[in-house]
């Protein structure tokens, strides 16, 4: 019993002296020991970096979607594909035209990438090539189970 009361009066001396005295400020130990001069202007790494909305410009609702009248080749079946070009870099492009119903190639080029949709079935470019382009597309088989066939265009020799 004499525990307690000891114990007791002992926290509530230690409470009443942190509470009548004023903490000391901490000692300069970041200034003689650190090459960094402001230490407490450093951002907190755990805290996450609120990010500003622009102002300025007002978006309205529709004024990103792009409408243009050049004619494209999504459509177009594979069989009437035709590559002409390819080409090499950071960010490989194939060169293409389409081919008419009378066997004529078009006047008109393309640029393809990889990540396009082509045919009708919108078979994706999946790699561009030094000796042609590989597109893959998604059907279904005869058991009603998703499918992937893997066709490639080679460049033209002519």
């Amino acid at each position: 019993m004499k525990i307690v009361a000891t114990l007791i009066f002992m926290i509530s001396v230690n409470i009443s002296a942190q509470t009548g005295s004023v903490v000391a400020p901490p000692p300069n130990i970041l200034k003689t020991n650190s090459m960094i001069k402001n230490p407490f202007e450093l951002r907190d790494p755990f805290k996450r970096e609120l990010r500003r909305k622009r102002t300025g410009k007002k978006v309205y609702p529709g004024s990103r979607t792009v409408f243009s009248n050049i004619q494209t080749i999504d459509n177009t079946p594979l069989d009437r594909i035709k590559i002409t070009g390819i080409l090499i870099g950071k960010e490989r492009r194939a060169v293409a035209k389409t081919i008419d119903e009378s066997g004529k190639i078009g006047d008109q080029s393309y640029i393809l990438k990889e990540g396009m949709k082509l045919g009708e079935n919108s078979a994706e470019i999946k790699a561009i090539l030094p000796g042609g382009i590989v597109l893959v597309e998604k059907i279904r088989n005869v058991y009603d189970q998703d499918e992937y066939l893997e066709t490639i265009i080679p460049v033209a020799s002519d």
